[in-house]
């Protein structure tokens, strides 16, 4: 009988192929578990998403609350883990997912006794661009940047107020209103003003009157005022100018006279 020894290549092949096998057995083995490894029930998936969210895991925490609303979609979990995501994305800097999901939760829970809470979130996400201290810090004009997300945040806010006036968010609402009504206003001025500098004064007077009318009361109504005055003398509209100016020195004791227009020097020679 006649053995044939196998070739050394062989034998070296068929080793490669055992130490491969025996690697990837043992990275099957020794792999990390999935975080979602012995978790079973909304309530446990809840609790580990909201440990995550109050240490600061926002990363974590998305995942978690997404993975609950996957896999138990009717649970009072799963809602109240959608509330909290809402959070957890305004606190991870993420103002469009805090409006996708706000607008989500509203649309699934019209009725829902926290939908407060979700109009005011939207309303947050939409301010927290208007006002912070980058803005001092580069000393940023906000007059001269079109104000779109200030007037969907006033729009989220007055409704808040509108549907919930008691609720605990509303004061705080009434209060960011305020500031951003009359960021609008400034933004209108300024538009005025700039038709102003460049000699559209019917464009400019249009834009203040319109501002006027909306925005009355607004801190920044008293420079809407000084335009219309100055507007309507450019335009050689004395007698409406002179009443604008009554008017403005009447709600604004304090407010300086504005220049008469060149063909009426206030000067005087003796």
């Amino acid at each position: 009988m006649i053995l044939i020894r196998p070739s050394t290549p062989i034998i070296a092949a068929r080793l490669a192929l055992i130490l491969i096998a025996a690697t990837l057995l043992s990275g099957c083995l020794f792999k990390k578990k999935d975080p979602d490894f012995g978790l079973s029930g909304a309530q446990q998936f809840y609790d580990r998403a909201y440990k995550s969210m109050s240490k600061g895991d926002y990363e974590n925490a998305v995942k978690y609350y997404e993975t609950l609303e996957a896999r138990y979609p009717f649970s009072n979990q799963a809602r109240q883990g959608q509330l909290d995501l809402i959070y957890v994305f305004y606190k991870n800097r993420q103002p469009e997912s805090v409006i996708d999901a706000a607008r989500q939760f509203e649309r699934e829970n019209p009725t829902h006794p926290r939908v407060d809470y979700t109009l005011y979130m939207r309303g947050m996400a939409l301010f927290s661009g208007e006002k912070g201290a980058i803005h001092k810090l580069f000393r940023i004009d906000l007059s001269q940047r079109p104000p779109k997300d200030a007037r969907d945040s006033y729009s989220a806010f007055a409704e808040l107020v509108r549907r919930f006036p008691n609720s605990r968010y509303a004061p705080d609402a009434r209060q960011r209103m305020i500031f951003l009504r009359n960021r609008v206003a400034e933004h209108e001025n300024h538009i005025a003003r700039y038709y102003f500098n460049r000699g559209a004064y019917a464009a400019a007077l249009s834009r203040a009157t319109y501002t006027l009318q909306v925005f009355d009361g607004a801190p920044s109504i008293e420079e809407t005022m000084r335009i219309m005055v100055e507007s309507y003398r450019k335009l050689g509209m004395n007698d409406l100018a002179a009443d604008s100016e009554r008017v403005m020195l009447a709600s604004f004791p304090d407010a300086e006279k504005p220049m008469p227009a060149e063909d009426e020097p206030w000067y005087q020679f003796w």
